[in-house]
Parts: structure tokens; C-alpha cells; sequence
């Protein structure tokens, strides 16, 4: 498990699971129990998602304990799940894409953003992209590690799962970008000196040191802001490539692939306005074939 979904797993456990029913016996937990402990912690103002998480550590716990013979059934896996709503990612139009980047062509972040726009890596990916992991001459990216913030030391870790290593073919266009961003580091890194910290990642501070990102996120919307643009977060720019390749006619499976996702349907249900929107041109092109003139 990456240390930072460890760390979160652990508060849950410690802040809500223990306290609300560390008390019961394995053997008296029941479905009931469960239930009763989420609505608790709906109505005490935690959100649908934390209390699906909630569900999903205690039940990989009694899952353990079924293993170890504690117990005979998991009463976690019985319980009603809270219901989520689904809401409908955010994401740039083609317009909206081609204007942002226009509009920042000559700001520091510009390499960084256009491959977020056009590879759709997450955050940590490209916070830990080293160049080592570029092959401009292949026009190959190669995603090996994501950066986590832990404590007050940066680690690289594991991707997210088994599909997100994987590697993305890259833009004509964004090669020379990442050429000259790579000759424009080399100068920064002359300037710095000896305050340089060689860390051989891909986009770092005029010192080496990698980029934060929370600072990254609020840099990317007053960008966005400042091309008046809607003020979307820096996930978003992963949505938008999604999107983007979706309204181009790139089948699921391809898009699956270059974002990473462990399964197709997580790319299905996560840009089903998009998949809707395609259906149209889908029934028109039978159309055509069916009953269009010869």
C-alpha cells in the first residue's frame, strides 16, 4: 500500500471505526451495527465518499479475520452501501484547451500543462517524472513512480495500481516543447550553482526541488482564471485529455490505457456524458451505412 493511502486508511480507523465500534465483539457484529455507524456519520456531516471508504477498511479488517478464523461471514460486505451520486467530471472543451494553452505559451508551467492536457498523467506521475523516463528520440513516456508529500520529506512511490505503469506515446507537438524545456532547466540549473539540487526530475523548482502541489493547484487555476477560463483544479487537465480523446472517436480501451485506470469500467462510468454524446454520431453513421444513399 503507498504510505500516503496508509496514512489515510489509519486516521479512519483511528477517528471513526475504533471509537464507534471498537467496543463490540467480533462474533455480535452484525450488518445492523454497520449500517447504524454510517448513517451516524453521514448525519454527522462526513461525505458519502469518506463513508465509503469507511465500509471498505473495515471490511478488507473482517476479511483478514475470516482469513485467520475469527469469523465466519464479513458483516461489512452485508451492509448497505451509502449511496454516491455521482457528479459529472469537470473538464475543458477543445476551445477551452487550445485558449489555455495559448494563452500560457510562455509561462514557466506551459511544458508541465501541456503534457497533463495532452498524456492525461495524474499529479504525483508528473511530479515524479524523470528524464530518465523520456525518451524524446522514441517520442516514448514512461510512468514509472508518482511523488507523495510525506511528513516533511518528498518520496516517490509505487503508481497507484499495475495498469498505471505503463507508457504513453507522446504528441508530435509536444516534443520540441519538452526539448526546449529540457535546454531551459540545464540554463536554471548553471544560475543556481551550488544551490542546485540535482534531482533528475522532469519539472522542478529554478532550484531542482520538486514542485508542490498544492502550490501547483492554485497556480493552474489562476491561470485559468487569468485566461478567462472556468477556475478548475489540476485534476481536471487529467479529465480534459480523457474527454478530449473520447470526443476524437479513441476507443475506451486506448484511453483506459493512457490514463492508467485498472479497469475499463472505471473509464466508462467516469466520462459517461461523453460515451452519451458519441452515441449520437454512432446512430448517424449507421444510419448512413443502413439507408444512405449508395
Amino acid at each position: 500500500m503507498r504510505p500516503k493511502t496508509f496514512r489515510s486508511y489509519s486516521q479512519l480507523a483511528r477517528l471513526h471505526l475504533i471509537p464507534a465500534l471498537g467496543h463490540i465483539r467480533l462474533a455480535r457484529l452484525q450488518p445492523e451495527d454497520v449500517e447504524g455507524f454510517l448513517r451516524r456519520r453521514a448525519q454527522a456531516g462526513l461525505s458519502p465518499r469518506t463513508c465509503q471508504y469507511l465500509r471498505a477498511v473495515l471490511r478488507c479488517a473482517l476479511n483478514r479475520a475470516i482469513k485467520k478464523g475469527m469469523l465466519a461471514r464479513n458483516v461489512a460486505a452485508l451492509a448497505d452501501p451509502p449511496r454516491v451520486v455521482r457528479s459529472e467530471v469537470k473538464s475543458l472543451t477543445p476551445d477551452q484547451a487550445r485558449t489555455f494553452l495559448a494563452s500560457i505559451q510562455t509561462h514557466r508551467l506551459y511544458p508541465l500543462v501541456a503534457v497533463a492536457v495532452s498524456c492525461g498523467m495524474r499529479q504525483g506521475e508528473i511530479l515524479g517524472l524523470r528524464w530518465a523516463d523520456v525518451d524524446l528520440e522514441r517520442g516514448v513516456l514512461r510512468v514509472r513512480h508518482a511523488l507523495e508529500r510525506l511528513e516533511k520529506r518528498w518520496e516517490l512511490v509505487e503508481p497507484k495500481s499495475e495498469k498505471s505503469r505503463r507508457a504513453i506515446k507522446l504528441p508530435a507537438t509536444l516534443l520540441p516543447i519538452l526539448r526546449a524545456h529540457r535546454t531551459t532547466q540545464r540554463e536554471r540549473r548553471l544560475v543556481a550553482g551550488g544551490k542546485w539540487q540535482e534531482t533528475g526530475f522532469v519539472f522542478t523548482t529554478r532550484h531542482g526541488t520538486p514542485l508542490d502541489g498544492c502550490t501547483l493547484n492554485r497556480d493552474v487555476k489562476c491561470l485559468l482564471q487569468a485566461a478567462g477560463l472556468p477556475s478548475l483544479n489540476f485534476h481536471a487537465l487529467r479529465h480534459s485529455c480523457a474527454t478530449l480523446l473520447l470526443a476524437q472517436g479513441v476507443p475506451a480501451r486506448v484511453v483506459m490505457e493512457i490514463l492508467g485506470h485498472s479497469d475499463i469500467r472505471l473509464t466508462l462510468n467516469t466520462y459517461s456524458h461523453v460515451i452519451e454524446q458519441l452515441q449520437d454520431a454512432a446512430a448517424a453513421k449507421i444510419d448512413a451505412v443502413l439507408w444512405g444513399e449508395a
